[in-house]
């Protein structure tokens, strides 16, 4: 009978669970004045940097509206200047009664009123000159850029639905993570209870054709409630994305370990049999070289092997090997399941005295 050795250690709790990718930061790009797209100034697909221009709007109308604003607060400034000289010519005036206080009092209401409209006309040329500013249409971060939803020609208005283009940031790059609110309570407990303790929240990513993308990320967060609809809690990882590999929206499986298991056995999925109640159960090499029949707790498999949380003690010789017709108690001639076995080939037995 073939046993092994088993040791206790401690197992990462490993969970596997599908995830999308979506992108570290997104922005549409949108016009904040109303004209008419004159050019486009980017590469569709390509890389830009945040306050990089993007679009040129037809700027003949703003640069008139500056102008205008410009000359308006010139006029303001004149006025201004003249009612504020009246105010100062009135006032000895008024202290020798050569004109009524009322005239006096008017002339400085006058001053102050013509001041106001100068810092209303100086707002105004700011305002234009704002606007004469975003008929370059900047990117307000930077990222990768999509194609371009808009041609040379077309007409965007200020509060427009429709975006003009859209960036995504893609390096770093989120993938958001879907675990049922019953696994993460279970797990919670299994801490509690001191069953197991918290593991680094390293994340390894299986992408759409089965490969292992090759970063490690990191889990950042899990979100703070339920989702009613699918009983799910969201868990976001961080992965460095600097090839561009992942990209928004790609379904991936995620494979990390959220505990460890301590004091744990590793045996070989063949050494384990179930009762008629679905109870794990084994057979070890007892007293004198006899079978012994445990039963084991077995919540989970690890590889070609099964996770034996309780049952086990250190340096326990579990069979591996010839348990299909063993009962408990019966004597044994247990060897190592890795030693090798002898070979004998029908017909070339060795006798005595044939040697030769």
């Amino acid at each position: 009978m073939g046993y092994v050795v088993v040791q206790p250690q401690d197992l990462p709790l490993e969970t596997e669970l599908s995830g999308r990718t979506s992108a570290y930061r997104s922005s549409e790009v949108r016009p904040q004045v109303s004209g008419v797209i004159r050019r486009r100034l980017f590469t569709e697909g390509s890389l830009v940097r945040a306050g990089q221009p993007l679009y040129e709007i037809d700027a003949a109308p703003y640069r008139a509206a500056a102008a205008e604003a410009e000359a308006n607060l010139a006029s303001a400034q004149a006025t201004a200047q003249a009612a504020r000289s009246t105010a100062r010519r009135y006032e000895p005036l008024a202290r020798i009664e050569a004109i009524s206080q009322q005239d006096y009092e008017d002339a400085v209401a006058t001053a102050r009123s013509a001041e106001a409209a100068v810092a209303q006309r100086r707002a105004l040329r700011e305002t234009a000159r704002i606007n004469l500013g975003f008929t370059a249409v900047p990117a307000p971060i930077s990222g990768r850029i999509g194609r371009s939803l808009v041609t040379p020609g077309a007409l965007v208005t200020t509060n427009q639905a429709a975006a003009l283009a859209q960036i995504n940031q893609l390096d770093p790059i989120f993938v958001d993570i879907q675990q049922s609110s019953s696994e993460l309570l279970s797990l919670r407990k299994l801490l509690a209870r001191g069953g197991a303790s918290p593991a680094s929240a390293d994340v390894r990513l299986v992408l759409e054709d089965g490969s292992i993308y090759d970063a490690v990320g990191r889990v950042q967060f899990a979100e703070a409630l339920v989702d009613p609809e699918t009983g799910t809690v969201t868990l976001r990882a961080e992965f460095a994305n600097p090839q561009g590999w992942l990209l928004p929206g790609m379904f991936v499986r995620a494979r990390f370990a959220q505990a460890l298991d301590r004091g744990a056995f590793l045996v070989p999925q063949p050494a384990i049999t179930r009762d008629a109640k679905g109870d794990a159960q084994l057979f070890v090499v007892g007293k004198d070289n006899k079978a012994e029949l445990r039963k084991v707790t077995a919540p989970r498999t690890q590889g070609t092997n099964w996770v034996v949380t309780k049952g086990l003690k250190a340096g326990d010789r579990v069979i591996v090997q010839g348990t299909g017709d063993l009962r408990p108690g019966q004597a044994l001639k247990p060897v190592p399941s890795d030693a090798p076995q002898p070979i004998t080939v029908p017909g070339r037995e060795a006798k005595p005295g044939n040697a030769g």
